[in-house]
Order: C-alpha cells, then sequence, then structure tokens
C-alpha cells in the first residue's frame, strides 16, 4: 500500500521560511518523479515544483527564486524548502508521486 505525508506546514509570517517533507511508502521511490502542489481556497490545484528521479528540477514562476525541492532517496522522502513566504502562498500542499497523492499539510502565511 503506497503512503505519502507530508509534515512541516504551519503559520509564518510574510518573509519566513518553512520546510515541509514528504515522506513515501509501499512503492519504489528512487525512480520516481516527485511533485508539490498547492491548493488555495477557492482556486485550482498547481503544481509548486518538481524533481525528476536524478534529481532535475522544475519550479513554477510564482515560486522560483524562493522554494528549492530536493529528494533524499535513502530516506524516501521529498522536501520543499520555502523561503520568502508571501500570502499569497497560503494554501495546502501536497506531494505526489507516480499517481499517488499525499494528504496535504496546510501553509498559512500571514501579512
Amino acid at each position: 500500500q503506497v503512503q505519502l505525508v507530508e509534515s512541516g506546514g504551519g503559520l509564518v509570517q510574510a518573509g519566513g521560511s518553512l520546510r515541509l517533507s514528504c515522506a513515501a511508502s509501499g512503492i519504489i521511490f528512487r525512480v520516481n518523479s516527485m511533485g508539490w502542489y498547492r491548493q488555495a481556497p477557492g482556486k485550482q490545484r498547481e503544481l509548486v515544483a518538481s524533481i525528476t528521479s536524478v534529481g532535475s528540477t522544475n519550479y513554477a514562476d510564482s515560486v522560483k527564486g524562493r522554494f528549492t525541492i530536493s529528494r533524499d532517496n535513502a530516506k524516501n522522502t521529498v522536501y520543499l524548502q520555502m523561503n520568502s513566504l508571501k500570502p499569497e502562498d497560503t494554501a495546502v500542499y501536497y506531494c505526489k508521486l507516480a499517481g499517488y497523492w499525499g494528504t496535504g499539510t496546510s501553509v498559512t502565511v500571514s501579512s
């Protein structure tokens, strides 16, 4: 059974930082690309960042230069370091792996 468990969300002031983690189990982690998505209230879910099995990364324009995605294959975990957070980053953040979704972790950025 595949499980993706996100953690690290919370409430932070604008300009602050958070580090999200997504731990995977039940699947061969290292051969799969992974992505972080977010969904703000009343909006569609959008891709924030992705990382391939060999470490190539891609970012949404809105987070380039502020967010960094990384992975630790030994720990079956992908991370999203979020710096210089803005109120518009407020959303529920989800990780995705090979068609599977985590349950999400909430990020709230206060102005």
